[in-house]
């Protein structure tokens, strides 16, 4: 048995010698190291030897093995320290080449306008108002004189929660709510801006979910010419000072009198071109003098107090502002078209 022990030992000795990977040495260990290697049947038979032979065949048996095993572990250190410096080559970093710029981002087109749009009547001397965009039914319709039944609802189809829960269609609640926090109290001058909601098929000029800014001024001997004066103001700190504005009969349920107000055409200065349809002025927003009945339910007493409210859209504003034609392109995040807006 010491012979077969010695003949093993240099069988498995002349194998390892030759080992050329990391697989082949763990092949070689499981074979010759193994629970079913022929070193473990070797000892396995120990048991039919003489209890002379025993610790004899048992040192053979363990020298046999510790060489074996360094050996092993020598080729073993060998291919961890090989496969080390591969990893660290692999991941060498060249810290003289120059920095990969990282790629800067621009402020989104709409918030970039909606900011300006702010600064304007921060600097006219309103301050900003919010209000919850999951709306009540009374503080989105009838506190703003739109009755359940009212015809004017259809225009303001929204997305509703329950009966008495929506979306809301308009930032208007905001100045609801404005109104009876301030109890009576004047004046109010706020702008309120927000995401609103409406039930509209997306198309070039429509989307179900859009950006909206309105204004309410509360207080006494507010006039029409109050109204006129801010928003010329307005169009021409945002447009240019050669901006005029035209202001047009309409209806609106929460205004009495109420006006579209258009501006004059920045593609043609009024002269008429294909942007404006040969009209010199393009839409912009719509406004009107407060309803009576809305400053009753706001907790304003109508004979002693007059205000003048406005509502425009932000991409209406931003399309005109830089040439727009689809506002579709401010809500799919191409890069193409967010790239333009990085140095204006």
């Amino acid at each position: 048995m010491k012979e077969r022990l010695e003949a093993l030992k240099q069988e498995a000795l002349q194998e390892l010698s030759g080992v050329g990977s990391q697989q082949e040495l763990n092949d070689l260990r499981v074979k010759y190291l193994g629970k079913k290697g022929p070193l473990t049947e070797v000892l396995r038979g120990m048991g039919a030897l003489s209890a002379e032979e025993r610790p004899v065949i048992g040192q053979v048996a363990n020298d046999v093995r510790a060489a074996i095993e360094s050996v092993i572990e020598e080729k073993q250190a060998a291919y961890t320290k090989q496969e080390t410096e591969n990893r660290l080559r692999a991941e060498m970093i060249d810290v003289t080449l120059p920095g990969r710029p990282s790629q800067q981002g621009a402020v989104h087109p709409l918030s970039k306008v909606i900011q300006e749009i702010e600064d304007i009547f921060i600097g006219m001397g309103y301050t900003v108002a919010e209000g919850p965009e999951v709306e009540q039914d009374y503080y989105n319709f009838e506190a703003l004189n739109l009755p359940k039944d009212h015809p004017a609802r259809d225009m303001q189809d929204s997305f509703y929660v329950t009966e008495e829960i929506l979306m809301r269609t308009q930032t208007s609640p905001v100045q609801v709510r404005t109104m009876e926090k301030r109890k009576g109290e004047v004046p109010i001058k706020i702008i309120c801006p927000g995401k609103v909601y409406r039930r509209d098929d997306d198309d070039a000029t429509h989307s179900h979910m859009f950006q909206q800014i309105e204004g309410l001024v509360i207080d006494r001997n507010v006039r029409m010419s109050d109204l006129k004066g801010t928003l010329l103001q307005f169009v021409q700190e945002m447009y240019g000072p050669a901006t005029k504005i035209r202001m047009r009969p309409s209806f609106f349920p929460f205004t009495e009198p109420s006006v579209e107000v258009d501006v004059s055409c920045a593609m043609c200065g009024g002269e008429g071109c294909r942007t404006c349809k040969q009209t010199g002025w393009l839409e912009i927003l719509g406004a009107g003098m407060v309803h009576p009945r809305v400053l009753e339910m706001g907790g304003y007493d109508p004979k002693e107090y007059t205000g003048f409210a406005f509502g425009m859209g932000v991409e209406r504003i931003a399309m005109l502002k830089y040439g727009i034609e689809d506002i579709r392109h401010f809500y799919t995040n191409d890069l193409r078209f967010l790239k333009q807006f990085l140095h204006v």
